[in-house]
């Protein structure tokens, strides 16, 4: 699932797209000598309305998001998909990375997986795709992998104990600083501060547990400086007044779990330096007038698993 994070989100960012014409029949975009036809379009926009029907019911088609038809917006974020796939493949060839003979005969076996479970009608949804445009397809959804993975290989897998530390505390929030002020009295005096905290709260949760960078300077500096146990001073927020006691100073398996996420994060912004300057400059030639044609698929269709079954035989 790596691409599927790279691509999360993902915009045209810089490339230009310029309106032109002087395209093969079933072409809709073009970036330097890489092309995309309709039916490499259709193919996601299926897949992609199948999983968002079969989570949320047909229903889901009368979303807006930001004024626009929700299928509107998953047909600009597969263009955009597309694009990043066909540069990153351009990028590919810079570094002259290739597929083994191993992950060319996987990539084989996926798309005959894949294209034999396509009834008649999902393969006229598709544009009437052909089994060789979707070993094409894996293949390049294969490279770019591959591409990921060389740009990010020197990445320092090393993350410290107190870079990635994750701390729980126990908050007791109020908007009038004299009833906190006569909590934090109690508190003091003897007073179980979970007692309080489950009876004489504004706050909708109790518990939090947050890494550095998480919260505003004041209160993470005032939280981590906490032994275990130990209550701080009353702290003003924009929301009103807060007190914190700390639980537990280090929880070892989100703290395991946030050294992932750090590194996960360090990979994509190398990836996306190099990646963004690579593609600088590198215009969009978009077949304005094919792409007014294509649309989310109206038939009713089943598949799904374009990326599940990718990941079955890629991840062998």
């Amino acid at each position: 699932m790596v691409l599927m994070t790279v691509f999360l989100c993902t915009a045209c960012g810089d490339n230009k797209i310029v309106l032109t014409t002087g395209f093969a029949a079933d072409e809709i975009f073009r970036i330097e000598g890489k092309s995309c036809s309709k039916a490499e379009v259709l193919v996601y926009l299926t897949t992609l309305h199948n999983q968002y029907e079969g989570a949320f019911g047909d229903g889901i088609w009368a979303v807006q998001v930001e004024g626009m038809p929700l299928g509107d917006t998953i047909k600009q974020t597969v263009l955009a998909r597309l694009a990043k796939l066909k540069i990153m493949n351009l990028m590919a060839v810079q570094y002259q990375l290739q597929l083994t003979k191993e992950e060319q005969e996987a990539v084989k076996k996926a798309a005959s997986e894949f294209y034999g479970n396509l009834s008649k009608d999902e393969i006229a949804a598709m544009d009437g795709v052909k089994k060789v445009t979707i070993e094409e397809m894996y293949e390049e959804y294969a490279i770019a992998e591959k591409l990921y993975e060389y740009l990010v290989k020197d990445v320092n897998p090393e993350i410290s104990d107190d870079e990635a530390r994750i701390i729980t505390v126990h908050q007791i929030r109020m908007k009038n600083e004299a009833q906190l002020a006569d909590i934090k009295k109690q508190i003091d005096d003897g007073e179980d501060f979970d007692t309080l905290a489950y009876s004489d709260n504004e706050a909708e949760e109790v518990s939090l547990s947050f890494a550095k960078g998480e919260m505003p300077q004041e209160i993470e500096d005032a939280c981590f400086a906490l032994g275990e146990g130990e209550v701080s001073e009353i702290l003003q927020t924009e929301d009103g007044y807060v007190l914190y006691q700390c639980v537990n100073t280090y929880d070892r398996d989100q703290t395991e779990a946030h050294k992932v996420q750090i590194l996960q994060q360090r990979r994509k912004e190398t990836f996306q330096k190099l990646y963004d300057a690579f593609a600088e400059g590198k215009d969009i030639y978009l077949n304005e007038e094919l792409w007014a044609q294509v649309a989310m698929p109206e038939q009713k269709t089943t598949t799904s698993d374009f990326f599940d079954i990718y990941e079955k035989y890629m991840a062998e």
